[in-house]
């Protein structure tokens, strides 16, 4: 399996969506960024902005939907995945996405959308960052 740790900003407003039963899919662009430097011989290498796309599924898409929002800086966790589809014009093409399990919001909530919605049932607040995640019990989500 192959783990993966991220800590960078929302690129734009999650993409949720619902299927049956009221189950969610949202996802999300990440921009991790990596800080340029000069090597001994004076040439200089520039910053780096890397970007990812991440998917969270069940619960976890709801909490990014109501709190997530472009701008904000996340830290997640989660697992490589490569799916290949076709595009428009028929040719294939493979995308790698995080499946994300565990999410922390960095973004201290005064510093995200003014108008912040009240907390979902079974979500307790844990100073100016919130933690999520979808291990064992899914209704009751740290927070």
């Amino acid at each position: 399996m192959n783990k993966v740790m991220l800590i960078g900003n929302v690129g734009a407003e999650p993409d949720v969506r619902y299927y049956e039963a009221d189950q969610a899919v949202a996802t999300i662009r990440l921009a991790t960024n990596e800080k340029g430097y000069t090597l001994p011989n004076g040439t200089r290498v520039p910053d780096r902005t890397d970007w990812h796309t991440l998917v969270f599924y069940r619960r976890l898409a709801k909490v990014v939907e109501h709190y997530v929002h472009k701008g904000d800086k996340l830290y997640v966790d989660g697992r490589l995945q490569y799916r290949k589809y076709d595009d428009k014009r028929g040719i294939e093409r493979e995308a790698a996405e995080i499946i994300v399990d565990n999410m922390e919001m960095l973004t201290p909530r005064a510093a995200s959308q003014p108008a912040q919605p009240q907390p979902m049932a079974g979500m307790q607040q844990k100073g100016p960052a919130a933690t999520v995640t979808t291990e064992a019990d899914e209704d009751v989500l740290p927070f």
